[in-house]
């Protein structure tokens, strides 16, 4: 296993309503002062190379088998805090990852199980915790999302009548099948420039799932070749698309209001994990509160069709030696 060492900030406190989404994460629970935190602490030796992975439970299982994941939880309060750990469903719903409520069951969630469910961390200490997860030998093909949260419960008192509790969770994508893993890949189809009514720019990428596992999207988007030569970025994609296998959704960038109509030179490079597609395009945005028409893209997954271009070159080049030592035999 690969130790994670690195502490993820991305925060965010919930209700009972259920757990934060996001893959490592810290939160403030309603009492203010209690902030704490959870991370995961190992990867997949075969995953060393996916971001994805160092976060995240990512992983593809044969039925009848079971994994361990180490995770671990902070206290960054100055006391003791008292933690449950516990399992709830997930799912992707319109191109966002959504949790269910606290201790919501769901298949997945029935195979997660931890070395210790309740405990007690010092203040400003860590706490490791095993978490096991057992597909049954009977387990059905397809992929199940799930998030393995640590809550804190702060309790009604005389400043909050009634009571809170706060989660921090990883999220789980396990894909159940026998064989090997479903390949990762998607498509950018095309851009959508558009302007606000107060004046901010972006662009929309519509993004086609064309593998068999669920995507989280990220990215950059940059302009070059901008009236009187103008450059302006790179800008970052928005974060939280997650697309389920065969989803078509859009990726926005938000650009500055500032910017020119153009024409523009822009390039967008998209990634989820190892995969990666670039794509680049002429595009010019409307007045404000106007939404201009598809742009197609002029190349879509530089690396990826650079391969591909390589198969009828290499294919046609074999087709001609053939045929040379064909006819030198006449």
């Amino acid at each position: 296993m690969l130790a994670m060492t690195l502490l993820f900030t991305l925060c965010q406190g919930v209700d009972s309503s259920g757990p934060a989404a996001s893959a490592g994460t810290r939160a403030r629970s309603a009492a203010e002062d209690d902030r704490f935190g959870i991370r995961l602490l190992e990867a997949p030796v075969k995953r060393r190379g996916d971001p994805r992975a160092l976060y995240q439970i990512v992983d593809h299982l044969a039925p009848g088998t079971t994994i361990h994941r180490r995770v671990q939880v902070t206290n960054l309060s100055a006391k003791a805090l008292h933690f449950q750990m516990g399992a709830t469903a997930a799912g992707i719903d319109r191109s966002r990852f959504t949790v269910a409520a606290a201790n919501t069951a769901s298949e997945l969630t029935s195979w997660i199980s931890f070395d210790r469910d309740s405990f007690e961390v010092p203040a400003y200490g860590n706490a490791p915790v095993k978490v096991t997860i057992k597909v049954p030998p009977d387990a059905s093909k397809g992929e199940r999302y799930a998030v393995i949260w640590a809550q804190v419960a702060a309790p009604a008192n005389d400043v909050r009548n009634v009571g809170v509790n706060t989660q921090v969770g990883i999220r789980v994508y396990l894909d159940i099948g026998p064989g090997g893993e479903p390949p990762s890949d998607f498509r950018i189809e095309k851009l959508i420039p558009a302007r606000a009514k107060e004046g901010q720019a972006e662009v929309s990428a519509m993004v086609h799932n064309t593998g068999g596992r669920a995507l989280d999207m990220s990215g950059s988007f940059t302009l070059s070749d901008g009236p009187g030569g103008l450059r302006a970025g790179p800008y970052p994609a928005t974060l939280g698309t997650t697309l389920a296998p065969g989803d078509r959704a859009p990726v926005v960038v938000r650009l500055d209001e500032r910017l020119p109509n153009g024409p523009w030179e822009v390039r967008l490079s998209l990634s989820s994990g190892l995969i990666k597609r670039t794509v680049t395009a002429t595009l010019t945005f409307p007045a404000a509160g106007g939404t201009g028409p598809p742009v197609e893209v002029r190349s879509n997954g530089v690396l990826h069709g650079a391969l591909l271009a390589g198969v009828p070159a290499v294919a046609v080049l074999l087709l001609l030696l053939v045929r040379r030592r064909r006819s030198g035999r006449g």
